[in-house]
């Protein structure tokens, strides 16, 4: 019997590469023309949060639940669950997460008061993992030279619109601390799904070779290590 130990990812990859890649063309293929809609329309809402639009919060958040819930649906169910058993399960974690921002979008957040843009930690890192999850994966697309009918868009699939939500995240109001208004104080259950989310994706794309295969994880631990050290009260409240 072989130990145990000897074995590597990839030996549990059920699909290669190519065939991931494939994936993601035939999805878009089947999604045209609605790939530069939901960019527009994201780019719209970055530009709310940015400038502390009160519309902007809610927006967002609704945006992205059902963005959620859609590559549950349109990605994980009817496309990756014919090359990989375990995307009906990573379909029920996106459901779940649509969820809990829809839940989340009507349970009392409190949108931004108009102002000034807010510049701070948060905020920065949040803008910086949107802006990401809305260029990056084009950007990686052309630089590894694939072809850019294979680009994994923010609304549609699941690593950007994962990277996408942590950066929301950032930026939301804070939890609502001694009856002040902001973001229910369960806000921390919409961080474990996207965070492992983000663990599961990179070692997949890890076991394949890919070159992006740190992405996800690095941003995951930039957005918890941001929200931690945050200066304002959100995880540290959320704690006592």
């Amino acid at each position: 019997m072989t130990e145990w130990w000897t074995y590597h990812l990839s030996d549990f990859l059920l699909f290669s590469s190519a065939t991931y890649r494939r994936l993601f063309e035939l999805y878009n293929a089947a999604l045209w023309p609605a790939q530069p809609v939901v960019v527009a329309a994201s780019l719209g809402l970055i530009v709310g949060l940015l400038r502390q639009r009160p519309w902007a919060p809610r927006a967002t958040t609704v945006a992205l639940g059902l963005a959620w819930l859609w590559t549950a649906w349109a990605f994980h169910l009817q496309r990756y669950a014919t090359i990989n058993w375990a995307a009906t399960w990573f379909a029920g974690a996106f459901a779940a997460q649509g969820m809990l921002l829809l839940a989340s979008s009507v349970a009392s957040m409190a949108p931004v008061a108009p102002g000034p843009p807010v510049v701070g930690t948060l905020h920065r890192v949040g803008l910086i993992l949107l802006l990401y999850a809305l260029v990056g994966p084009a950007l990686l697309t052309w630089a590894q030279g694939v072809s850019w009918q294979q680009t994994e868009v923010l609304g549609l699939a699941p690593d950007p619109t994962t990277v996408g939500t942590l950066g929301l995240l950032l930026m939301l109001p804070p939890a609502r601390t001694n009856g002040r208004p902001g973001a229910p104080r369960w806000q921390w259950a919409l961080w474990p799904i996207p965070l492992l989310w983000c663990g599961i994706s990179g070692a997949t794309l890890w076991a394949m070779h890919r070159p992006d295969a740190l992405v996800l994880p690095v941003a995951a631990a930039l957005a918890l290590l941001t929200a931690w050290r945050g200066p304002r009260p959100g995880w540290r409240a959320l704690a006592h």
